[in-house]
């Protein structure tokens, strides 16, 4: 499936990581947040912030494909909080808004994202409703040509910098499924409160917002796509979002073996090269082999996606696969690194933090399971 094009566009994003990211990513870690406005204007001018959108947004118009492999590279960035970043900018804020917003509003908001000169968020989450997506409680009322919202919304990635949100709330009384919509709101519009950036376990480079919007007054135009579509848009954008963090992850787990391997072939115990011991080298083996199942899982998922199937299943499995392993082989490999994996500045201790975000964010690793087992037919009925 990967062509001289794919090649390319690889080894681009590995230069610019080399290049813009790695040699600044331990002071952004220190300081809790990385400078997206000057990171992306350098990303959009380059292209990397619209490879799938298009081209009358100033967008390349590829295929998936493309995004699956950016997601590669980016993963392989010495800091996962800058690869999570990026993907909220391309896989999460803005697959919906490419397919379904105006073209009006895509000049406004759509078009500088791509370019690199808007940072934009997503707001699904709220403190009562993460996974749970039906049950959020924000929501907009008609007034005039404009739309008023109340409500909140945390974790929200990117939030203390971002200039714009596509944001799901609930434009009606309706069925918890009909009743929402995604509406582009602007950050600094009045009402929009950032209340504080969030103190998290990994990924710290990447700023964590919660946000309060008190009667805030945007125009009924900023709405994308149909009235009452919300949740279905969310979920189809949710297949990219979960492609991304499963493609991301496998660069992730490589790195984290290969710094191990590496840490492991330099450090001597007992007489002798600690990577020498079979528990070892047998765990790393065992290490490579799923991440190489997972690299196949997604990428499967991928072209399915750029035919046009349903990838409901794949890429929930992709980022359930994504998730446990997630958890599981930087954990192994820290072992190895003895007392000098604990400390953070250890590279495996960041990608450990980093990668545990995985299981929850974007969906819990549960709710992967049960939406596979949906799709498998075999989930229990349930009375709403």
């Amino acid at each position: 499936m990967q062509t001289a094009q794919h090649d390319e566009l690889r080894r681009s994003i590995r230069r610019f990581v080399e290049r813009e990211i790695d040699p600044h990513v331990d002071a952004w870690e220190e300081a809790g947040i990385a400078p997206l406005h000057d990171i992306f204007r350098k990303a959009g001018a380059a292209g990397f912030l619209g490879i799938t959108k298009p081209e009358d947004c100033g967008g390349m118009a590829l295929d998936y494909s493309f995004a699956v492999v950016a997601a590669e590279e980016w993963g392989r960035a010495k800091a996962g909080g800058i690869a999570t970043a990026i993907g909220v900018q391309t896989d999460m804020a803005t697959p919906a808004f490419a397919r379904h917003g105006s073209a009006e509003l895509k000049a406004e908001f759509l078009a500088p994202a791509i370019a690199g000169e808007m940072v934009a968020c997503v707001g699904v989450s709220e403190e009562g409703a993460g996974s749970d997506v039906a049950s959020i409680r924000s929501a907009a009322r008609k007034d005039g040509a404009d739309y008023v919202i109340t409500g909140s919304k945390m974790w929200i990635t990117n939030g203390t910098q971002a200039d714009w949100m596509c944001m799901l709330v609930n434009t009606s009384d309706g069925p918890a499924h009909r009743n929402k919509s995604l509406i582009v709101v602007p950050m600094k519009a009045k009402g929009v409160t950032v209340a504080r950036k969030l103190d998290k376990l990994g990924l710290r480079c990447s700023d964590t917002a919660q946000i309060f919007f008190d009667a805030v007054r945007v125009p009924q135009r900023n709405r994308i796509g149909e009235e009452g579509m919300g949740f279905v848009y969310q979920m189809q954008q949710f297949q990219e979002e979960r492609l991304y963090a499963a493609a991301k992850m496998v660069s992730m787990l490589e790195r984290a073996v290969a710094v191990t391997a590496e840490y492991t072939g330099e450090r001597r115990a007992f007489g002798g090269r600690l990577r020498d011991n079979q528990a070892i080298y047998h765990k790393l083996a065992e290490a490579q082999a799923e991440i190489e199942a997972l690299r196949a899982l997604t990428w499967r998922a991928a072209e399915k996606y750029v035919a046009g199937e349903d990838v409901t299943q794949l890429a929930s499995m992709a980022k359930f696969l994504a998730g446990r392993l997630g958890i599981e082989i930087p954990n192994s490999c820290l072992q190895f690194w003895g007392g000098q994996g604990y400390m953070t500045d250890a590279p495996i201790n960041r990608i450990m933090r980093d990668a545990r975000l995985t299981a929850i964010g974007g969906g819990a690793n549960e709710i992967m399971l049960q939406v596979i087992a949906k799709t498998m037919g075999i989930l229990p009925g349930r009375k709403e």
